[in-house]
């Protein structure tokens, strides 16, 4: 009910503000001084880190190699029986020697069970923990169930499909020794990129994540976990009282609840953990819209203690109410749009103060499509032409993906009940279509053998009769 009241008070109060002063001046100006903020404040960013890079060039990190602490892996599996058997043998190749590995199975109604059994059999450094079917659900909890078996001193979460480099954890590890960092997430790239135009898309989006969140840590800004390939100190865990149960997105709750109570989260741009894109359209639109709603739900409920936590802070709590604006803009453009067509149909405005509105909408776009580009060339080292069209085609993608569930994600909010529909990204989508091929070209084959042998016999009985 919070989130609903909070969130019909923005609708609300945005509506009033657009209706009234367009009757006093072009509110398009209001449009173009938030998109002026987004350009100073990336622009910002990109001096932070880059400064950041000069200075770390002159007097790099020191290493501190006593630093190793014991880590447990945490790898959750629901109907995973296809791929957790490759995961979990691809983590334990890791030349970081002080780990375990748990993983557990999720109420699955596959094989997964027998599977994780036979991986606890099989290797030392695995423990199977295994869910019943009435088990509380989500995410979080298999988390929280874990943390119980957890000997680590950091927790590493892994998704069923992850895979990554043997120096992973190596990496990736001295970044969370300072006292005040609680957290630390990896770069994620998708293994499947070249399958088709959805997954090169997704590769793009991840890429300009990077970017963005590579930006706020150089700045100490309000970076977010992922949940894929996220290290988390344990202390920092134990003091935000775990994940919460009653999310549906447990890595961005996460993320708000630690820059709280005042712990640093940071990036780590040379830690990859790879993981499988999704092919369908279908079950894209289903983890976005999940994605989507966890990440707006966690902002409308924890709005108060962001912005009057005494621990949290300024740098995090400014970085993360300017992040906040890319959730406001659908919506303000859309009823900027839709104000500016009742007035032109009342006769109460001109169609060029439509026209405008629009044209601050394709700035908004091209916005978005110089910092891909610009993402792709500096992470992804692409050719310039090749920079050009991908971006222009992810930012298609962004486009259609975004704005649409946005709108719908607040439109739920404010008239639908609240699910805690987790919204299981499928896995193995890659290893099925192959598969499927493969069945599909032996059953083709069998039936050419069939038929040749069917014309052998008919050409047979022909000679007989000549």
């Amino acid at each position: 009910m919070k989130e609903r009241i909070l969130l019909f008070l923005i609708v609300l109060g945005l509506g009033v503000f657009i209706y009234i002063f367009q009757s006093y001046f072009n509110t398009v100006w209001g449009l173009a001084l938030l998109c002026t903020f987004m350009f100073i404040y990336a622009v910002f960013m990109n001096l932070s880190y880059k400064l950041q890079k000069r200075k770390l060039e002159k007097f790099p990190q020191i290493i501190n190699q006593d630093y190793k602490p014991f880590v447990t892996v945490m790898i959750p599996a629901h109907n995973e029986e296809g791929v957790i058997g490759a995961t979990v043998q691809n983590i334990l190749n890791m030349d970081y020697e002080n780990f375990e590995v748990i993983v557990i199975d999720d109420r699955s109604s596959d094989n997964t069970a027998s599977v994780i059994k036979d991986l606890e059999n099989r290797f030392e450094k695995v423990t199977a923990l295994i869910r019943t079917s009435d088990a509380f659900p989500g995410k979080s909890a298999v988390l929280n169930d874990a943390l119980k078996l957890a000997k680590g001193e950091a927790i590493l979460v892994f998704d069923a499909d992850a895979t990554v480099d043997s120096d992973f954890l190596t990496k990736l590890i001295p970044n969370l020794e300072p006292k005040d960092v609680g957290a630390v997430q990896a770069r994620k790239v998708i293994r499947n990129k070249n399958t088709n135009l959805l997954t090169r898309c997704q590769n793009n989006e991840y890429t300009m994540d990077a970017h963005l969140q590579l930006g706020r840590d150089s700045i100490k800004g309000a970076v977010e976990l992922r949940g894929n390939g996220e290290l988390i100190k344990r202390e920092a865990l134990e003091d935000i009282g775990g994940w919460n149960n009653y999310t549906i997105v447990d890595d961005l709750d996460m993320s708000t609840r630690l820059h709280i109570k005042g712990w640093d989260v940071r990036f780590c741009i040379d830690a990859i953990v790879y993981e499988e894109g999704i092919i369908y359209i279908k079950p894209l639109y289903r983890q976005r819209r999940r994605w989507l709603e966890g990440t707006i739900r966690r902002y409308l409920e924890y709005f108060d203690q962001v912005l009057f936590s005494r621990k949290m802070s300024l740098r995090a709590s400014v970085d993360m109410t300017a992040y906040i604006t890319q959730f406001i803009m659908p919506g303000w453009f859309l009823m900027e749009i839709l104000i500016r067509v009742f007035k032109v149909i009342a006769k109460d405005a001109s169609p060029h103060m439509l026209y405008s509105s629009l044209v601050i909408g394709c700035v908004i776009g091209f916005g978005f499509f110089l910092g891909a580009r610009y993402a792709l060339r500096r992470y992804d080292y692409m050719p310039r032409l090749d920079a050009m069209f991908e971006a222009l085609e992810t930012s298609i993608y962004l486009l259609i993906i975004w704005f649409p569930l946005v709108l719908y994600i607040c439109f739920k909010i404010l008239f639908m009940k609240k699910d805690m529909n987790w919204g299981k990204t499928a896995h193995g989508l890659v290893q099925e279509e192959e598969a499927s091929i493969k069945a599909f070209i032996k059953k083709e084959l069998e039936k050419t053998k069939e038929k040749t042998k069917e014309y052998a016999e008919k050409i047979k009985q022909i000679k007989e009769k000549i």
